[in-house]
């Protein structure tokens, strides 16, 4: 059920009657309706899967109340509980997510060096949403140990937290202790917020159908055929994909935080106009901010602990394990371990300079050096991505060579691209003016000022009527 599409609606629709009109401003029947919904919607993507989703959330609702219990009698064993219940997500993950990536491996290593075996690989199903309800449940229980948030008593606050419909099949990853504290307080129809999270929907489907389905025309095409394409039109594919990507997931992040805002929650930002970044860490900071931050706070800071008496050194060594393993989330393959490992090794230079230290404090309208600054981190990023892209290492190596050897005449779908660079167009003016330009003074300034959201969201409605794809697939972070 896309959460761009009429099912979707009406489904949304049901949700959103029962929510308020019926169930008004008492929270605790909201809760459970939200979590029936979010269970159905799972359900509705992935039936087979609910039951793996119940049991691991009873499993670390309960281990949330042992680690509770053993930090107030300031007890050593809370440690050991977090380690268990962090081991058992972690299991989870690697169970359903990489147990054929490494049944593959080590099969094609003993191949390699003469050793006969008889491994096959194993049918498993990866349930849908498996990355980010898993760092969910692990930074709830790291939360507690730490001392940051008490236990939830409530079981279907916790519940609804690992299973908010909205964000369990592609983020953002919302920390516990923000989201829970949500739940437990009132919730009425918020006209002002309501309107924020439809512009915030509509402005995702525009990003979602009018710009990275449209470039997925073009893009897939040159990807999916790369031996019958020259190198000059694989290089401008490689050069969109960086947009396309950008739109689907920061789109359906749009989405998930207006529906969040429509029902009345917070859900954390996940993207901040990252191609307006002068290096590779502001970039990072800025894309899929709720992955890149928990990452930071559960592996970077207690790798650069660890490592402090390297120094900087140390701290590179942190930030390389974090991107391997930021690339490893991403999917079951080599290509996604040598995706992390080429940003983690772009943080090189940074840290040998003290670029890496040093905030960025400009904040009018960028010059000429800062403007090549963006274009080369735009380009870094694109080279990255073709590893991201590529269905394996010799796909990806087939890519960059045809780039740099076999040039010709550029394959043009002027239909596709011409829509595409229109809607692009709009995308850049949009994050342009957030990125650089204040709020001006909103009073007394008329009826434009008066109507915002809803000349806003008229105009959305009438760009993707026009000019998106309306039967486009799915969105790409599903599939991790």
């Amino acid at each position: 059920m896309l959460v761009n599409s009429i099912n979707f609606l009406i489904f949304f629709c049901v949700v959103f009657i029962v929510y308020y009109f019926l169930l008004g401003n008492r929270y605790k029947l909201q809760n459970l309706w939200l979590l029936l919904c979010s269970y159905f919607f799972y359900g509705f993507a992935t039936l087979k899967m609910i039951p793996l989703l119940l049991f691991a959330t009873i499993f670390f609702y309960i281990f949330g109340l042992i680690i509770g219990k053993f930090k107030e009698e300031s007890n050593n064993r809370a440690s050991v509980f977090t380690s268990i219940g962090c081991l058992t997500g972690i299991g989870l993950l690697l169970y359903f997510k990489y147990l054929n990536f490494f049944i593959e491996s080590f099969s094609d290593l003993f191949t390699s060096i003469g050793l006969t075996n008889n491994w096959s690989i194993i049918n498993i199903i990866m349930p849908l949403g498996i990355s980010f309800f898993t760092f969910k449940l692990i930074s709830y229980l790291i939360e507690i140990n730490r001392g940051n948030l008490a236990p939830t008593k409530n079981f279907i606050d916790f519940a609804l937290y690992i299973s908010f419909f909205p964000t369990i099949l592609s983020g953002p990853i919302d920390r516990p202790k923000p989201f829970l504290t949500q739940l437990t307080k009132p919730r009425f129809l918020d006209f002002e917020m309501a309107s924020e999270g439809l512009k915030r929907i509509f402005w995702g489907m525009f990003m979602k159908m009018c710009i990275a389905d449209r470039l997925s025309i073009y893009v897939d095409a040159i990807f999916d055929n790369s031996l019958h394409h020259n190198g000059t039109s694989i290089a401008f594919a490689v050069l969109l994909y960086p947009i396309q990507l950008y739109a689907d997931f920061a789109g359906y992040s749009e989405m998930a935080i207006g529906v969040g805002c429509l029902l009345g929650l917070k859900v954390t930002e996940n993207f901040k106009r990252p191609f307006f970044s002068t290096n590779i860490a502001d970039y990072w900071r800025k894309w899929h901010i709720s992955l890149t931050s928990w990452l930071t706070d559960y592996v970077f800071m207690p790798l650069n602990i660890k490592f402090r008496e390297l120094e900087k050194y140390g701290s590179l060594l942190a930030i390389i394990a974090t991107f391997v393993l930021i690339g490893f989330w991403h999917g079951a393959a080599w290509t996604f371990v040598l995706f992390g490992l080429y940003h983690g090794l772009l943080y090189v230079p940074l840290m040998l300079s003290g670029a890496f230290f040093k905030k960025n404090k400009s904040k009018g309208i960028p010059t000429f050096v800062p403007i090549l600054k963006m274009i080369r981190t735009y380009l870094l990023v694109a080279i990255g991505l073709i590893l991201f892209r590529s269905t394996g290492v010799e796909h990806a190596s087939s890519i960059v060579y045809k780039i740099l050897t076999d040039w010709g005449s550029l394959f043009v779908d002027s239909t596709t691209l011409i829509n595409a660079i229109i809607c692009i167009f709009i995308l850049f003016i949009k994050d342009f003016k957030d990125e650089y330009m204040l709020q001006k003074d909103e009073k007394n300034r008329g009826w434009i000022i008066q109507y915002k959201y809803e000349l806003t969201i008229s105009f959305y409605i009438i760009l993707i009527l026009f000019m998106g794809v309306l039967d486009g697939g799915q969105f790409i972070y599903f599939k991790f």
